[in-house]
């Protein structure tokens, strides 16, 4: 009886990993052919690497990829500085109030980015830097990454703090050479969450983005499908792009991650 329990959990396992499969598979098969249409079938006659070199030469999706890098690349660095200050703060820095301050702060999770969306577009326009990379990096800094740090904060003894200022060290100094080291692996799981959020953010960029010379990766895939035939070749060489950026990310930071939110939600 076991055995036939063991038997059926690795059938269907072994099912829902296909099923999750087969749409990269499709991907990766239509990327490489010069096609028309989607299927699992491959024609080897219409084997290809034409719709990558359109890509590049045609749509500029390099252009496109630079972007998406540079505000990548600022929204981690802005989420991950303002996210550790705040969190030592409210761990450490304890204040009449702070507490329902923090209970306050993160209920804005709970409102829909769909919701901000236009105040948000009016501010950034009234301060005049809407469209830029500041503006397509700032959203992503929210109370999210506040809230996964404290909680990896109160795994940290207080009496190591109360030391360190006993010894004579600033503020800054415990944070830089104390908290740092000790939170690496919970900064590794914002970078990574930071990075996808950005990266797939799609809406933001359609709506704040002024000019069509400039674009995110979501946008320039978005836009490859033509007004009466969609080159799906084309489409989907794009969209592997797209999807192999983050996946290699996070298969390089997979253990750091996996350990970051582990800690975070089982010391907190």
């Amino acid at each position: 009886m076991r055995y036939i329990g063991k038997t059926l959990s690795a059938f269907f396992i072994g099912l829902l990993l296909i099923l999750a499969v087969l749409p990269f598979v499709l991907m990766i098969i239509t990327a490489i052919q010069d096609t028309t249409r989607l299927s699992y079938t491959i024609d080897f006659d219409k084997l290809t690497l034409d719709n990558f070199r359109s890509l590049w030469e045609v749509q500029n999706f390099g252009g496109a990829l630079l972007t998406s890098t540079l505000v990548v690349c600022l929204a981690c660095v802005m989420n991950i500085v303002v996210c550790s200050l705040a969190a030592y703060g409210f761990a450490f820095k304890r204040f009449p109030g702070s507490e329902g301050i923090f209970w306050v702060y993160l209920v804005s999770m709970m409102v829909p980015g769909q919701v901000t969306l236009i105040p948000m577009f009016m501010m950034f326009t009234k301060a005049g830097i809407i469209g830029s990379y500041f503006s397509l990096a700032l959203p992503v800094v929210n109370a999210f990454g506040v809230y996964l740090i404290r909680q990896f904060l109160y795994s940290i003894p207080s009496s190591l703090i109360e030391a360190a200022r006993i010894d004579g060290a600033s503020d800054f100094q415990i944070f830089m050479r104390i908290i740092i080291p000790l939170i690496r692996s919970v900064l590794v799981a914002l970078t990574v969450f930071t990075f996808l959020t950005t990266w797939n953010d799609f809406l933001w960029p359609l709506v704040s983005l002024q000019s069509d010379t400039t674009q995110t990766v979501t946008l320039a895939v978005s836009q490859l499908k033509g007004s009466f035939s969609i080159q799906y070749g084309m489409v989907m060489a794009g969209t592997t792009i797209a999807f192999m950026v983050p996946f290699i990310v996070y298969v390089v930071m997979q253990r750091q991650f996996i350990e970051g939110v582990t800690s975070s939600g089982v010391k907190g």
